[in-house]
């Protein structure tokens, strides 16, 4: 290996040891002070709860870790949304759990953990899977319910989809293991089956102290709506138990007897290693992303050996199309190509741009995975479409959104990894998160914006600067360049895949080397739901 690799190498390592720094502290939850609380009253926390409910030797993808990082500064912060949630088996039934954080606030809902809560229930709907809530919640975080309970994506979106999920036939289970108050009293009664833990579950639409300021009667919470209440008077929940673990021993029988549904029909074969070294994804990218790279060596580390056949090989080379496996999936690849070609005219860099051919030559590709039933994997590394006069001529419109139509109007399983550059159009034609992929995953590496940092800053420089003229003022080159670099730093803050996670416009950022596993446990979700539309294009300019 190189010099040049080497670099590389060190320099995307550095990158993922970052976002290990952060996710160490986001593991913490509200800190070891709320945690040892949870022991003193015989409670696991959020982590320990999935730890011992899933299967040890599958793997659980979280999902959503970053949510709510570095928001809500002034509320002391909300870890992992106050929820840690995501996909693992339990006695061997791939499921989602969705588990509230009573360390971080008491478990209260802030605006993002609605967020959060609703894409966990999309992904269940969606993948046609079971999903297991482990509740522990106060319930609405009130000095923001303006901004969590009453709008369509809001609080009373949860109970609402427990609903709909019900009609589906997906199986619902709660395991109540402490409060469970107001709206949030819902979620385990509209579920299929409600097991409580005995002294610390509770479920009520109002406690001893709002009962007592509502209607002047005096109860304990125990009484009012603990385990012995809701099994033995209500009839409101089905199980009880003396601890934790019995509790969720008993979630574990309850799932290893669910009925098989059929599956979508995926084709799979026994898995083979890449042809290129794991280690190697590492070394290709250069540290910043500022150089040209082969895709086609990035995609032979993710896909299996000699499974790779590309599509159109030599036409429209800024995408790179073709049918692989990964970890024994059949997958189809749409990626940008970064590399320098040469040609009659000299060599040429493809930067990531999309052009007519590429465009036209993606949407057919899209077209006949549709109609194969192949999921499709999109790798972004994108700048754009390409602009000018020669494009513009050429119908790069046109031709863009006859992919976007493509893209929007799939219906086999979309996964779309960004591994580098997501800007513009760009990302919306390469299944940005406006275009429901399953899953969204981010490297480190990642940048999400409308364009650049220095190019929008130097547009929002012209624009600011002919204001301030207009005004009279006149702005020296010192103070344009103290201008321009204050712009660049508050755009490129949030073009950072920690602030695209934070907001989960993806669903978590991930380990290079482990990309493979998250397509595979990916597609193999997907694969539970048998239901897959007729493939329709509509209207479109050919």
């Amino acid at each position: 290996m190189d010099l040049e690799f080497n670099k590389n190498e060190d320099a995307m390592k550095m990158a993922w040891s970052q976002v290990r720094r952060h996710l160490d502290k986001i593991f913490e939850g509200g800190g070891k002070k709320s945690a040892e609380k949870q022991k003193a009253r015989n409670k696991l926390t959020a982590r320990e709860r999935i730890q011992y409910l899933c299967d040890k030797d599958k793997l659980f993808v979280e999902i959503g870790a970053f949510a709510g990082f570095d928001m809500y500064p002034e509320e002391g912060g909300c870890p992992a949304a106050g929820t840690v949630s995501g996909i693992g088996y339990v006695s061997g039934r791939q499921c989602v759990i969705v588990a509230n954080d009573q360390t971080v606030k008491a478990g209260a809902w802030f605006p993002i953990t609605g967020k959060k809560n609703l894409r966990m229930q999309e992904m269940a709907m969606e993948n046609n899977l079971p999903i297991i809530y482990l509740v522990d919640s106060a319930g609405v975080f009130l000095p923001m319910q303006d901004q969590i309970f009453p709008d369509k994506e809001h609080f009373g979106r949860i109970f609402r989809n427990n609903a709909k999920m019900s009609a589906m036939g997906i199986t619902q289970i709660a395991a109540v293991m402490g409060a469970c108050v107001a709206g949030g009293a819902y979620l385990p009664i509209m579920s299929d089956e409600t097991l409580m833990v005995e002294g610390n579950g509770s479920i009520y639409l109002a406690g001893p102290y709002l009962v007592k300021a509502a209607i002047g009667e005096d109860i304990d919470s125990e009484t009012l709506g603990g385990a012995d209440t809701h099994n033995s008077i209500s009839g409101i929940a089905d199980y009880k138990f003396k601890t934790e673990e019995e509790c969720l021993d008993q979630v574990k029988k309850i799932m290893s007897k669910l009925g098989h549904h059929k599956k979508a029909g995926f084709d799979r074969v026994e898995t083979k290693a890449p042809r290129n070294n794991k280690g190697e994804i590492y070394g290709i990218m250069s540290e910043g992303n500022t150089k040209p790279y082969d895709m086609v060596e990035m995609i032979n580390c993710i896909c299996d050996e000699n499974s790779f056949d590309q599509f159109k090989e030599d036409y429209g080379k800024t995408i790179v199309c073709g049918y692989g496996r990964v970890d024994g999936w059949a997958v189809g690849i749409v990626a940008n190509q970064r590399l320098i070609v040469k040609s009659k005219k000299g060599e040429m860099q493809l930067g990531g741009v999309i052009y007519n051919d590429s465009a036209d030559k993606a949407a057919r590709f899209i077209m006949n995975c549709n109609q194969k039933r192949i999921p499709l994997v999109f790798l972004q590394d994108v700048t754009g479409f390409m602009v000018g006069s020669r494009s513009e001529h050429s119908g790069i419109i046109k031709d863009g959104a006859k992919l976007v139509n493509a893209v929007a109007n799939s219906v086999v399983p979309k996964i779309t990894i960004i591994i580098g550059n997501s800007y513009g159009a760009g990302n919306y034609a390469m299944c940005g998160k406006a275009y429901d992929p399953r899953f969204i995953y981010a490297w480190p590496t990642a940048k999400i914006a409308v364009m650049g940092g220095e190019q929008a800053a130097k547009t929002m420089l012209q624009i600011e600067v002919a204001g301030l003229k207009k005004k009279g003022q006149e702005i020296s080159e010192e103070d344009e360049k103290a201008l321009l670099d204050k712009l660049i730093a508050r755009y490129d803050s949030q073009t950072t895949p920690y602030y695209a996670a934070a907001r989960l416009w993806v669903d978590e950022i991930i380990d290079p080397g482990e990309t493979r596993k998250y397509i595979s446990e990916g597609i193999a979700a997907a694969d539970h739901n048998p239901e897959i539309a007729e493939f329709k294009t509509g209207v479109f300019q050919v």
